[in-house]
């Protein structure tokens, strides 16, 4: 069955709002949207910018997957390309219109509308997924006292990622934030209605993790499993796009993981999460182990990023750890977990972990003793130089333990973000970002108060946009 086609003519001598919401419209249609523009000839006075321009305009929009120029009466356009519907705005309605004779000789059809007006605010509701309020962001000055450390000292770190080649392995997730209208309360049972106005789509996972690291000018491998479908063909095209080299092994029996989270007026109301929990499989294991193997005497630091998913079954991350630590590669580690299964202690001789307080708990089996004594157990049972204890909206518990009984450093920083629009993301911010900082010569110190200060970026925006080192900087000065 061939897909609906839906053709628009008009001027277009500027895309007002009038004219998207019409191309919106449009497009939801059908699966292909044609624009003819009218030729400087035939629409004389009413040109007020040359054909060409008027042409570039209309293909710069997203929702326009074909124009072009009409140098003749658009009825006989309409009769060679024999749309099946053909949409002008609500204003032609009572008028006469020479397209009728041309859709009626082969059953198409005339639609008239202006577009719903909640599509006007569309670049006002993206907006929330790119802007960054500054204001809301502050470095803890009392804990850089403590330490003895100055922005320049960090400035100097964050320059130095660049420097360092890191390959990021673990599961691929592609985050999808769809945005609502809300409609009211269903009428048959107590259900809140809504329908999705747009769609946006964002790299996650250990995908985001090495997006980050990329921003930030390192160069970057991405290690991972993906399904064989239009999702891996996006996070393939997104990672390209972000100077990410990605390998991303076919494994048919799984999806590529999407998470679908709903939003309306800024809250989220669900998720919906597709996903595969199964261990790939032997031969995937091999790949995966072979081209580590391939390129790990040029890398630096090497950074699991585990969702328990099944990218990384311990025998694959005990084999990739051995082949590390024979090289001297430095290995950072965060595993997020959703249940009660999760275990990042198995991630073991890294230099740095990064779990949350939930997950340190779950691994270490201890859910009475306070924050520090959690970090020594983990650190201990992991044999990790260092553990970042994520707190949620209390910041940051940072544990450098030095060997013996009762001896290690323990501080905490607070959140540096007063006003978080997203904590999506914010974690992945902080492994990678604190990992660089300990590759370039930081201390633990300086690379979770740099940790911090990325996580306060990205938790200031909807959806998981890849930090630049810019931003950083900004933030430093």
């Amino acid at each position: 069955m061939n897909p609906r086609t839906v053709f628009v003519s008009g001027n277009f001598n500027v895309l007002h709002p009038g004219h998207l919401r019409l191309l919106r419209f449009a497009k939801e249609y059908g699966a292909h949207l044609t624009v003819g523009v009218i030729s400087d000839r035939l629409a004389g006075s009413a040109a007020h910018l040359p054909e060409q321009m008027r042409l570039e305009g209309v293909q710069s929009n997203s929702w326009v997957d074909d124009a072009f120029i009409i140098d003749e009466p658009v009825a006989e356009t309409i009769a060679r390309l024999r749309p099946d519907f053909v949409v002008k705005g609500k204003e032609h309605e009572s008028r006469f219109n020479p397209e009728s004779a041309a859709l009626d000789q082969y059953g198409g059809k005339l639609l008239f509308s202006s577009g719903e007006t909640v599509f006007s605010s569309l670049d006002l509701i993206r907006k929330e997924f790119q802007d960054l309020d500054s204001r809301s962001i502050g470095l803890p000055h009392e804990y850089l006292a403590r330490h003895g450390i100055q922005h320049q000292r960090l400035v100097t770190l964050a320059t130095q990622f660049s420097n360092f080649k890191v390959c990021v392995v673990g599961d691929l997730i592609v985050d999808e934030y769809i945005t609502c209208q809300p409609l009211g309360m269903s009428q048959e049972d107590p259900t809140i209605v809504v329908t999705p106005i747009d769609s946006i789509r964002f790299i996650g996972g250990a995908g985001i993790v090495a997006a980050h690291a990329a921003g930030m000018g390192a160069s970057v491998h991405l290690l991972t499993v993906a399904g064989a479908d239009a999702t891996r063909d996006f996070a393939d095209c997104a990672l390209r796009e972000a100077n990410v080299q990605a390998l991303l092994l076919v494994d048919d029996s799984r999806p590529t993981t999407l998470k679908q989270r709903y939003r309306c007026k800024g809250k989220s109301l669900l998720r919906v999460s597709h996903l595969h929990q199964g261990a790939i499989s032997v031969g995937l294991q091999a790949q995966l182990l072979a081209e580590l193997e391939r390129i790990l005497d040029d890398i630096d630091v090497l950074v699991f990023s585990d969702f328990n998913y099944g990218c990384l079954p311990q025998s694959l991350v005990d084999k990739m750890v051995q082949r590390a630590e024979a090289r001297g590669v430095m290995m950072a580690a965060d595993s997020q977990s959703s249940s009660q299964v999760g275990d990042i202690s198995r991630f073991r001789g890294m230099t740095l972990l990064t779990p949350t307080e939930r997950e340190a708990r779950i691994s270490t089996r201890n859910h009475q003793d306070g924050l520090v004594v959690l970090a020594e157990a983990l650190r201990r049972q992991s044999s990790a130089k260092s553990i970042l204890l994520k707190l949620g909206e209390e910041g940051l518990l940072i544990h450098a333990g030095i060997g013996a009984d009762e001896d290690w450093l323990t501080d905490r920083v607070s959140a540096l973000n007063t006003a978080p629009k997203d904590v999506a993301g914010a974690g992945d911010s902080l492994l990678i970002t604190s990992a660089l900082a300990l590759a370039s010569g930081g201390t633990i110190w300086e690379a979770a108060c740099l940790g911090s200060l990325a996580a306060a970026v990205q938790v200031g925006r909807v959806g998981n946009t890849p930090i630049k080192i810019d931003e950083l900087l900004r933030e430093l000065s």
